[in-house]
């Protein structure tokens, strides 16, 4: 059902063509009535998918659409909003030289998003070395969305990655950096301005009325109340105190080596982590194949499947839409509970 208010479809952009893009999304819309798929209009090249789905055996009639179109034509055929790319694509080959179309894809689904005309946006992976080729400027997706959000609002916006399938959510503080700066990495500050991002879009977005954080030290048994390390006294167990202050349900810091069975799984929403194999390890070993990247913190909706392009198996027929479709799902689920608090 169309939600109330909403263009009741998201924008998939396309993410690398040489890459398994194609594929998830293709066999995505082949899995819509058993997996109760909402609506998604493909930001990409309608050629592109239409010589993939052909590669793969896969009878997916398209049809370039407008987004406001795509709820429509969803049942019948999958929707592509054209965006041509310069190159010819080979699958598990990557092209430099489409590099900035594959940047346009991505800008133009923000775009929708903020004019309304779609409901949340999903990406499919990227390369970040092909787009650095290309003349990209950010580390990842995070960061431009970021960036395109921060120039449309008129003010800086933190975006937050959070991690999530059916078993666990987790925030890591510190992403993409070495472990040996983690320690020096860490701030009060920004385990707080995280708490704060999370416990928001938690309430906002998944509808979770007094979202519960648990909070995991740097060190071993965290910390050890300092003789293994004093970052989760001097650093962690500020922030955490700040949090509750703050009037967020929020503990630790605790041992990591404990926070992620069963029985303590339950005692909290989301967990916040201190680095980024303390966060991913436990979520990808629960549920590796639907794993979905949310991003909180942006003036719209995203999730991204939580995986790479995987060069060698596009276009092989190999490639699992598991984590697409768990990222739809999720981006759809998310508009829903965040047009729901708009309304109360």
């Amino acid at each position: 059902m169309k939600p109330e208010g909403g263009s009741g479809a998201l924008a998939l952009s396309l993410g690398d063509p040489a890459g398994i893009g194609p594929d998830i999304a293709l066999m995505a819309w082949m899995r819509r009535n058993p997996a109760r798929l909402p609506a998604f209009t493909v930001v990409g090249d309608p050629d592109v998918l239409a010589s993939r789905a052909h590669a793969l055996g896969l009878d997916v009639p398209l049809i370039e659409a407008s987004p406001e179109d795509a709820y429509t034509r969803f049942a019948d055929a999958l929707p592509v909003t054209p965006v041509r790319y310069p190159e010819a694509v080979t699958a598990g080959k990557p092209n430099a030289a489409n590099g900035r179309a594959v940047i346009e894809t991505i800008r133009l689904s923000v775009e929708y998003a903020f004019e309304g005309r779609v409901d949340g946006v999903v990406t499919a992976p990227i390369a970040k070395s092909v787009l650095y080729e290309a003349g990209f400027k950010f580390p990842g997706h995070t960061e431009y969305l970021g960036a395109l959000a921060s120039k449309q609002v008129g003010f800086e916006v933190l975006p937050v990655m959070l991690l999530a399938n059916q078993y666990l959510r987790v925030v890591p503080v510190t992403i993409h950096i070495p472990l040996n700066r983690v320690p020096k990495a860490l701030r009060t500050e920004n385990i707080v301005e995280t708490g704060r991002v999370l416990a928001f879009g938690l309430e906002r977005r998944f509808g979770i009325r007094s979202p519960r954080l648990a909070v995991s030290g740097l060190n071993p048994h965290a910390g050890e109340n300092g003789a293994l390390g004093m970052e989760d006294e001097e650093i962690i167990r500020p922030a955490v105190a700040q949090l509750q202050a703050e009037g967020i349900l929020c503990y630790g810091p605790l041992p990591a080596d404990t926070m992620f069975h069963e029985e303590a799984r339950a005692t909290y929403d989301a967990a916040i982590c201190m680095y980024h194999d303390q966060a991913l390890i436990p979520v990808k070993t629960l549920g590796f194949h639907d794993g979905v990247n949310v991003t909180l913190g942006l003036p719209f909706i995203r999730t991204s499947p939580d995986h790479g392009t995987a060069f060698d198996i596009a276009g092989t027929g190999k490639a699992r839409p598991d984590s697409l479709i768990a990222a739809i799902l999720m981006a759809a689920g998310m508009a829903a509970s965040e047009a729901a608090a708009l309304r109360n």
